[in-house]
């Protein structure tokens, strides 16, 4: 069956925005008197839902985290946003010469998914097409959130492909059994059925085209 939807994750696959959390998070954590280096959040934690990486650092180090922790980390995030955030390298190529369907699959909360691809001028691409872990009630790398995403697109999950950078993304793609290309900026090894890596997104056009 040839595939119709495109399925985006956000952070670190449209937007070029991992470091740019990570380094909120350090900041965040700096005022807590807790030294973090941001690349090294983004090694261990991308993808992740925010809430365990949150709980996973307090616990590691001990500390207690204000009621105002998250709300003030977002708000910082927004502004690096605002200064700093880009697409992707490439991205932009490969959405002008996609023309599926598409939609984007996050575990970050809608207003931080539009804020970013208004940020980077990539909301055109999706119109309203945008979905939340939030809103949808499962997070990767629990597979639902993918299955769930491709009824409310009102296709079947195998005329979709998955597009991930992270892990348990990538995991949860495979795990809902649908064709998951896997942008491996990190060349980290990975093996799950259904995933394949990449590591230039002008090549996703024809890597679509290759599975369709």
């Amino acid at each position: 069956m040839s595939k119709s939807c495109l399925l985006f994750d956000n952070d670190g696959t449209l937007v070029d925005s991992e470091y740019l959390c990570n380094l909120g998070i350090a900041h965040a954590f700096l005022e807590l008197d807790v030294t973090l280096d941001a690349d090294d959040l983004v090694k261990h934690y991308r993808g992740m839902k925010l809430s365990e990486i949150m709980a996973s650092i307090s616990r590691q180090y001990s500390v207690e985290l204000p009621d105002d922790f998250i709300s003030s980390y977002r708000k910082r995030v927004a502004s690096l946003f605002d200064k700093h955030l880009t697409p992707i390298e490439g991205v932009v190529y490969a959405l002008d010469h996609l023309h599926h369907r598409k939609a984007v699959v996050s575990n970050g909360p809608r207003q931080k998914i539009e804020h970013a691809l208004n940020v980077c001028q990539l909301r055109g691409y999706f119109n309203d097409n945008i979905f939340s872990a939030y809103d949808i009630g499962y997070y990767k790398p629990n597979p639902q959130i993918y299955l769930d995403v491709a009824a409310m697109m009102k296709v079947s999950p195998n005329q979709c492909v998955v597009i991930e950078d992270s892990k348990v993304g990538a995991e949860a793609g495979s795990r809902a059994g649908i064709t998951t290309l896997f942008y491996n900026r990190y060349n980290e090894t990975l093996s799950l059925p259904h995933v394949t890596s990449f590591n230039d997104m002008k090549q996703l056009p024809k890597m679509i085209a290759n599975v369709s």
